[in-house]
């Protein structure tokens, strides 16, 4: 697996995964910002705004009718949140013209059609057109008001906010329904053009092609031409080396939320501090994680699910960029204290060491077969790469592999010690 990358100028990239794994080529426009509760909401806004129209196909109709033409390419946008970073990201799916009736250079009409989809908007008046941002801000305001539908994902979202208060990453990556309606029409042109100016760019195109054409054609591309260099140390650099958001160590309490809607199911999520730098210590956090809930013979599934039979999802999750590893459970309302007692005990055995050599070597067969997943996936393996580059400590597939494979189970034990609890959120009625 290579990846082969060229700086176009200061802060934008050009990424080029060359692969015949795939029918597909497949273009990815990242940019990357610091994640802001004043701009955030501005930012989703923009980028759905973006995906109705350009100076060469003001409707969406129009696009989609050219799309149609391109044998039924695909282009679509979203926003995410990775770390500190707020990440609004384009892309086009075209079929490689190994598999066309004829060469017609679709890869090269792709890349052309995607950069004035993010370059070119369609203006009145100095602006975007009006009717656009009113239908946008409608829709965002849906989809954001929708997040509470999801009681999984809310009270995930919510423990976050707790455990970071007064970080940018307790921001929610859509923004906020009571941003929505202060947003002017020229307010959010100007971060438009601030976005243009100031984001990281990074370009990724996944597929089977001529490098040298395909740089030739990005690099001589009018909307690229334009764009200005620009200082982006402030998105790629080493943010977190140990703990977390609110100060919660091993001889303080931990901070606990009860959160009361009308639901049926409580939500238990708890917030774990890992004491430990995570560029050194991610491999052996990986290992641990998986054996403490991230698989079906995990810790967490094995005494909390089925033993106990006092939770309907018992599962964690190891977050990279912030160090932390948080706890989800599904439980019935009435099971809140005897589960906490449960899942506390199998934290104190991985403390302990109170697990077995092989449950450490399933762990890294578990994780193993999850790298070798991603690389099956393209859109897949394009977010581990602008992960890498983000983050700028993320080693490549075969690398990431031999890491995980030199974990030994002394290790895990010494990382179960440097963990605790911060924040414990339970949603219930």
């Amino acid at each position: 697996m290579e990846l082969f990358s060229d700086t176009i100028k200061e802060g934008i990239k050009v990424h080029y995964r060359n692969t015949n794994k795939y029918k597909t080529n497949l273009v990815t426009a990242f940019l990357s910002v610091p994640l802001n509760r004043k701009t955030a909401t501005q930012n989703s806004l923009i980028a759905s705004i973006l995906r109705l129209g350009t100076a060469t196909r003001p409707t969406q109709e129009e696009i989609n009718k050219r799309l149609e033409e391109m044998y039924g390419a695909e282009f679509n946008c979203g926003i995410e949140k990775l770390g500190d970073t707020q990440i609004l990201k384009f892309y086009i799916e075209v079929l490689n013209d190994n598999f066309l009736p004829q060469k017609e250079n679709l890869l090269e009409q792709a890349i052309n059609e995607l950069f004035d989809l993010i370059f070119n908007p369609i203006l009145e008046n100095g602006g975007f057109k009006k009717r656009y941002i009113e239908t946008e801000k409608v829709n965002l305001k849906n989809i954001i008001e929708s997040k509470i539908n999801d009681k999984d994902q809310y009270s995930f979202d919510r423990c976050i906010e707790e455990m970071y208060k007064n970080d940018a990453y307790s921001t929610y990556k859509y923004g906020y329904v009571e941003d929505i309606d202060k947003i002017t029409d020229e307010e959010l042109y100007n971060q438009y053009k601030n976005l243009i100016d100031s984001a990281k760019i990074d370009i990724y195109v996944s597929g089977e092609y001529n490098k040298q054409e395909i740089k030739d054609i990005i690099e001589n591309n009018p909307n690229i031409q334009k764009l200005s260099p620009r200082n982006v140390a402030n998105i790629v650099e080493e943010k977190n080396t140990s703990t977390t958001g609110d100060d919660n160590s091993n001889d303080t309490q931990p901070n606990t939320v009860i959160e009361k809607q009308n639901v049926t199911q409580g939500k238990l999520v708890i917030g774990l501090d890992i004491d430990a730098n995570k560029n050194e210590s991610k491999y052996i956090l990986g290992i641990y994680n998986v054996i403490l809930g991230a698989s079906a013979t995990s810790k967490l599934f094995q005494n909390v699910r089925e033993k106990a039979s006092l939770a309907y999802s018992a599962r964690s999750l190891y977050v990279w960029q912030k160090n932390n590893i948080y706890i989800r459970c599904g439980i019935e309302i009435g099971n809140f204290d005897k589960a906490l007692p449960i899942i506390y005990e199998q934290l104190e055995d991985m403390k302990n060491g109170n697990f077995t050599d092989d449950d450490v070597e399933s762990a890294k067969r578990t994780f193993v077969s999850a790298i070798k997943a991603i690389q099956d996936e393209q859109d897949e393996e394009i977010t581990y790469f602008i992960g890498q580059e983000l983050s700028g400590n993320i080693p490549d597939f075969e690398e990431y592999t031999k890491r995980i494979l030199e974990v030994t189970k002394e290790q895990v034990q010494n990382i179960a010690n440097k963990i605790s609890i911060n924040t414990i959120y339970f949603l219930r009625n």
